[in-house]
């Protein structure tokens, strides 16, 4: 009889333990520190010159963006590649007028003397066994840029805001690949510029997306990764549409299962329109969810570093999300 050393039968149980796990197993797995930390501390780094919309610190975090998702061979939204263009209008600093993105409203913009930024939205997506169905899982990328008047910090990094929600959207959609299983709905990652000067990428994309009536749900990020209150630090909040009670069920029987360390404020909501990308899909009539951990004092403050971050938090959230994710893009109904 030929023995087996025990080094030997450790390799074994491993490569039949991988094998025995299921596809949404394999993606959860994937989902871990190092690379929240990754995505997180390139984003918020002073190179990035805090991200402004329109600015060369959005634009570099654009193509970091596409690289991870080239990277993981997830394929862009539109044929003609990953970036969605577009310009959005404000009047003469002077006039103090909000910047708008509606055709109409450029238009009119245009005729006297006004302000213009160009900016891109990165959208990506796995084909789903149902073409005509999609759920969005979001995040906003950019920032508030820098103010050369300051004294010592200049910058406005944004690691929370909202690095840390970009850092969560690339390990789901890395997760999805991983997982090695097609959805059954279509699976759009969204991540959208201009958030800071009023939800500019966002309102742009459901303005122009033909096939908005088709979008079953959005899962929305904005800042995860710190709190108001440091004695609880597995506290999120848990926003989701009413109409759809599984949302909230589902998150409670995630954390039981998979043992995840969180402490949720769930809040039901009739009309979910208001703190952030979620808005413009809410506003259409779409059922959203959005992970946030409050605000703190360094929110919108030079102060808001990666080294300020919770990462074990993050991590538990990307995985929670992932599960919602998940349940979107593969439940048969909700």
């Amino acid at each position: 009889m030929h023995k087996v050393s025990l080094g030997t039968a450790c390799l074994l149980f491993s490569i039949l333990s991988l094998h025995a796990q299921s596809p949404l197993e394999k993606g959860l797995q994937s989902i871990n520190r190092t690379s929240a930390e990754a995505i997180v501390e390139f984003l918020a780094d002073d190179e990035l010159q805090g991200r402004e919309a329109g600015m060369h610190g959005s634009r570099v975090a654009a193509r970091y963006i596409v690289s991870r998702l080239k990277q993981d061979g997830i394929r862009p939204l539109d044929e003609n590649g990953y970036y969605q263009s577009f310009e959005a209008c404000s009047k003469e600093r002077q006039q103090r007028g909000r910047w708008q993105v509606h055709l109409d409203s450029v238009a009119i913009l245009k005729q006297g003397t006004h302000r213009s930024l160009k900016m891109n939205n990165v959208l990506a997506y796995i084909p789903g066994r149902r073409s005509d169905e999609y759920v969005i899982i979001g995040a906003h990328f950019d920032h508030l840029g820098m103010d050369e008047t300051l004294a010592n910090d200049k910058i406005y990094n944004g690691a929370d805001d909202n690095a840390s929600g970009v850092s969560a959207v690339l390990q789901i959609a890395h997760a999805f690949i991983l997982s090695g299983q097609k959805p059954l709905r279509n699976v759009i990652f969204a991540f959208w510029d201009g958030e800071e000067k009023g939800l500019l990428g966002s309102k742009y994309f459901v303005q122009h997306c033909p096939f908005l009536k088709q979008v079953k749900s959005y899962l929305n990020f904005d800042m995860i990764g710190r709190n108001n209150k440091p004695e609880q630090p597995q506290h999120v909040v848990y926003f989701y549409t009413a109409a759809h009670p599984a949302f909230g069920d589902w998150l409670k029987q995630d954390i039981a299962r998979y043992n995840l360390q969180l402490q949720p404020d769930y809040r039901s909501w009739d009309n979910p329109v208001s703190g952030s990308d979620n808005a413009s899909f809410a506003l259409s009539g779409i059922p959203i969810i959005w992970y946030h951990t409050d605000g703190h004092p360094d929110y919108h403050q030079p102060s808001d570093h990666a080294a300020s971050l919770n990462w074990e938090k993050i991590v538990e959230i990307t995985k929670a999300s992932f599960l919602n994710a998940w349940n979107l893009a593969n439940e048969s109904n909700y």
